[in-house]
C-alpha cells in the first residue's frame, strides 16, 4: 500500500507541477478539468448512478465547467457569486452534517446530484481563476488545506479525546480541529511575513492579502473560518461515503482512493478564499 501511494504521488506530481508552473494558466485549467470530471463521475456513483449514467454525469460536470470558463474567461467572477457559494456551503454543509448518513440518503437522488454539480463547478472555477491570479495565491490556498489536515492528524493522535462527529468520521476529534487551526495560523504568519517578503513570488498570497485587507483580528477570524470549512468539506464527503457504505470515492488513484478523497476539503475552501480576496487592492 505504501509503495502504491508513493508511486501514485510521484506520477501525479510529474503531471501537475509542469501545469502548475506554466506561464499560461490554461494547462492547469485543462488538467484540473479532467480531474473534476473524474470527481463528478465518483460523485454520481456515490449517489445512485452507475455505468453510462455516471460517465454522462462526469461529462456534464466538465461541460458545465468548460462552458463557464469559455464564457467568462479567467477573469475573477463577481464577488456575489463566491459569497453566495460560500453561504450555501456554510448553511448547507451544517444542514447536511446534522442529517447524518441516513438523512443524506433520504434527500433524494436529484437534489444530491444537483448539489454535486454546484460544488464541483464552483470549486473548479475558483481554482482555475486563483491560478490566473498568481501561483503564490493558488499554492497558499492548497497549503492552508494541507496544513489544516496534517496538523489535525498529529494533534488528534497526540491530544484527541472528544470525538468531533463519531457517526460520520470516528477518527476525528475536536482537539484535532484546534490543532489544525493552530497550524494554519502559524503557516499564515510564516507565509505572509517571510515567504511573501523575501521570496521572488509572482503575487501576494492569500495570507498577505487578508492581513492587508482586513487587519490582524479579522484576518485571523477569516483563517479560522477557512480552516473550519476544510473540516466541513472533509466530513461532507465522509458522510456521503458512509451513506452508501463506500470506503473510498473510487480506486482511480491507487493507494489514495479517488479524486474526491483528495479534494474534498478543497471544495468549500476555494470559493470562500475567492470571496475573501474579492475587491482587494491586488485583485
Amino acid at each position: 500500500m505504501l509503495k502504491q501511494r508513493i508511486v501514485t504521488a510521484v506520477v501525479l506530481l510529474a503531471i501537475l507541477l509542469p501545469a502548475l508552473f506554466a506561464a499560461s494558466p490554461w494547462p492547469f485549467a485543462l488538467l484540473t478539468l479532467v480531474l473534476i470530471a473524474a470527481a463528478g463521475w465518483e460523485w454520481a456513483r456515490l449517489n445512485g448512478l452507475a455505468g453510462a449514467a455516471a460517465l454522462a454525469y462526469g461529462g456534464l460536470t466538465a461541460v458545465l465547467c468548460a462552458g463557464t470558463l469559455l464564457s467568462v474567461g479567467l477573469h475573477a467572477m463577481p464577488a456575489w457569486v463566491w459569497w453566495g457559494v460560500s453561504l450555501a456551503w456554510v448553511l448547507g454543509g451544517a444542514y447536511a452534517l446534522s442529517l447524518g448518513p441516513a438523512g443524506w440518503s433520504r434527500l433524494g437522488k436529484a437534489p444530491r446530484l444537483a448539489l454535486g454539480l454546484l460544488c464541483l463547478w464552483a470549486a473548479w472555477l475558483a481554482m482555475a481563476q486563483a491560478k490566473a491570479m498568481s501561483i503564490n495565491f493558488l499554492l497558499s490556498i492548497f497549503c492552508l488545506v494541507w496544513m489544516a489536515d496534517i496538523a489535525a492528524y498529529f494533534g488528534g493522535r497526540a491530544f484527541g479525546k472528544r470525538k468531533l462527529a463519531p457517526a460520520i468520521s470516528p477518527g476525528k476529534s475536536w482537539e484535532g480541529v484546534w490543532s489544525g487551526m493552530a497550524g494554519v495560523f502559524a503557516l499564515a504568519l510564516l507565509w505572509a511575513f517571510v515567504i511573501d517578503q523575501q521570496a521572488a513570488v509572482d503575487g501576494p498570497s492569500l495570507y498577505q492579502l487578508l492581513f492587508v485587507k482586513f487587519g490582524w483580528l479579522i484576518a485571523m477570524l477569516a483563517l479560522l473560518l477557512l480552516s473550519a470549512m476544510s473540516v466541513v468539506g472533509d466530513l461532507f464527503e465522509s458522510l456521503i461515503k458512509r451513506a452508501c457504505g463506500a470506503k473510498d470515492s473510487s480506486g482511480l488513484l491507487p493507494g489514495h482512493g479517488g479524486v474526491l478523497d483528495r479534494v474534498d476539503a478543497l471544495l468549500p475552501v476555494f470559493p470562500l478564499a475567492m470571496a475573501l480576496a474579492s475587491h482587494s487592492r491586488y485583485f
